[in-house]
């Protein structure tokens, strides 16, 4: 059974002093780092926020729901991965949300132009374990549509940061009910 790890936006502008900063964030960034260091995968992938001018998802007056302040532009320092997230084994890494609003990273694509759905079943995998920023957002979006997809998910949900902590629970419940598996990493504490 192939398997892979999906590394979800651990990007500066989703850590601490980033203009879309996430409370944990760079902690979550080392948390990832460790478990890259010594992980037991047989395939890894990251995503990536790719903003050029998404329209309505970035606002001057952001609802910090459907619109938020600008974030992850291409070619800036807050669209890069976090210095924390070492080593960056990546297979590939898929972009997403250039000129639209993309949560999840089956919305992406990769340099040579594939899908995320595509690249993985090229590579025979048939389970994915989700980590990353934002539990409540990106993470949660990506881990739905994998499972829609036909992929047996997990989210390691020690290995990832929320938007709204508070509101972690129903995420949870949600993915849950969607029959994605919620654990901690197996791989590090």
């Amino acid at each position: 059974m192939t398997r892979a790890l999906i590394v979800t936006d651990v990007q500066n502008d989703f850590c601490e002093g980033g203009s879309l900063a996430v409370a944990g964030g760079a902690e979550v960034a080392g948390r990832i780092g460790a478990l890259l260091a010594h992980h037991g995968y047989d395939v890894v992938v990251a995503t990536k926020d790719h903003h050029i001018d998404p329209g309505s998802h970035f606002s001057e007056q952001p609802d910090y729901v459907d619109s938020w302040p600008r974030h992850c532009v291409v070619g800036t320092v807050g669209a890069e991965f976090h210095p924390a997230l070492q080593p960056r084994p990546f297979e590939a890494v898929f972009h997403k949300g250039e000129f639209e609003p993309a949560y999840s990273g089956f919305q992406g694509t990769n340099d040579e132009g594939h899908a995320l759905t595509t690249w993985l079943r090229d590579r025979d995998v048939v389970s994915v374990d989700v980590c990353g920023i934002a539990t409540d957002y990106c993470v949660r979006s990506t881990a739905l549509d994998a499972a829609r997809a036909g992929f047996a998910a997990t989210v390691l949900v020690d290995l990832t940061a929320a938007v709204a902590p508070d509101r972690v629970g129903v995420t949870l419940q949600a993915l849950a009910d969607a029959g994605v598996r919620i654990q901690q990493s197996p791989y590090c504490s």
